[in-house]
């Protein structure tokens, strides 16, 4: 197994959605044990502590969009430091709400674009993040991050986006609640969906390994987006957007064994854990599994036994 040099980025961030809580996400992950766990793997693993955003003016309560200055100020500080990380290995972006992904997905894409490399993005969620702040009815910005790191229009304020990640170099997996602005969108894009009803007709295996197959043609980077509402809210609570039906224990880590095995990855998210919500730390625990499992730990021994 290749050995890693793995950056943990710390994102205190939860100022994406109304529910507060994510802000205790990095520090959970910590006391879950992912530097333990990464480097009983053999993986060297840094931690540069928690992030902080970028200076922004204060945000004035009441507003239709939520610390819309707060989100930006985060979104500057993560574009510089997801570029820097990416020189140094593999960030692992420990959130934080989704709307981090805003600035995660933005400056490893244009790291990315630096090297010559096309960038791809796995979004393993149950919303399709899709919204603009134009579209958006709850104001939530950590469901917009698709729509930003595409180039849709909307985002006034925002840093200008370094280098727009193409709609067809995206896949969507876990996919069952979409509301009816976003699904307009999506069907007018070119963004790859597989929501739960065809995980369950046809499996999670075969659209991941064919979009990894793409993404491996095209010599690309692979940024994975997890979010804890992928999966389903008996195994991981620990989220404020929960809905029913998500992913299951195996299908989960047989998506990240997937992608440790295509060893494309070269960026990820852990996003939405809301420590608040959770029972006894099992959705950290879940996370952190999920987290080595990506980066070469198996679940289960696969013996192979000789024909007699």
């Amino acid at each position: 197994m290749e050995r890693r040099d793995i950056q943990l980025v710390g994102v205190p961030m939860d100022s994406g959605k109304r529910r507060q809580g994510c802000l205790m996400g990095p520090d959970a992950y910590r006391i879950a044990g992912i530097v333990g766990e990464l480097e009983l793997l053999g993986h060297r693993v840094t931690d540069r502590g928690n992030l902080a955003p970028a200076p922004h003016a204060p945000d004035a309560p009441g507003g239709t969009i939520f610390c819309p200055n707060a989100v930006i100020g985060w979104t500057r500080a993560l574009i510089d430091a997801a570029r820097d990380a990416m020189q140094a290995g593999l960030p692992i972006f420990m959130g934080g709400d989704h709307a981090l992904s805003l600035g995660s997905v933005a400056g490893v894409a244009a790291q990315a674009a630096e090297t010559g490399r096309p960038q791809f993005v796995l979004w393993l969620d149950a919303h399709s993040d899709f919204h603009t702040p134009e579209t958006t009815q709850s104001g939530n910005l950590h469901g917009t991050p698709l729509a930003y790191i595409t180039g849709r229009p909307g985002f006034d304020g925002f840093p200008p986006l370094p280098c727009a990640v193409p709609e067809e170099n995206i896949c969507i997996i876990g996919l069952r609640s979409v509301d009816g602005a976003e699904r307009e969108a999506l069907t007018a894009s070119r963004i790859l969906c597989h929501d739960m009803r065809s995980i369950d007709e046809h499996g999670i295996a075969r659209p991941l390994a064919a979009f990894l197959d793409r993404v491996a043609d095209a010599g690309g980077a692979l940024h994975v987006s997890l979010d804890v509402d992928f999966l389903d809210p008996g195994i991981a609570p620990a989220v404020g957007t929960t809905v029913p039906g998500g992913a299951t224990f195996r299908e989960a880590h047989l998506v990240m064994e997937m992608i440790h095995d295509s060893g494309l990855m070269t960026s990820l998210d852990l996003v939405e854990l809301n420590p608040f919500l959770d029972e006894r730390g099992r959705s950290a625990q879940m996370m952190v599994d999920l987290a080595a499992s990506a980066l070469g730990r198996q679940v289960f021994d696969r013996p192979t036994y000789a024909k007699g």
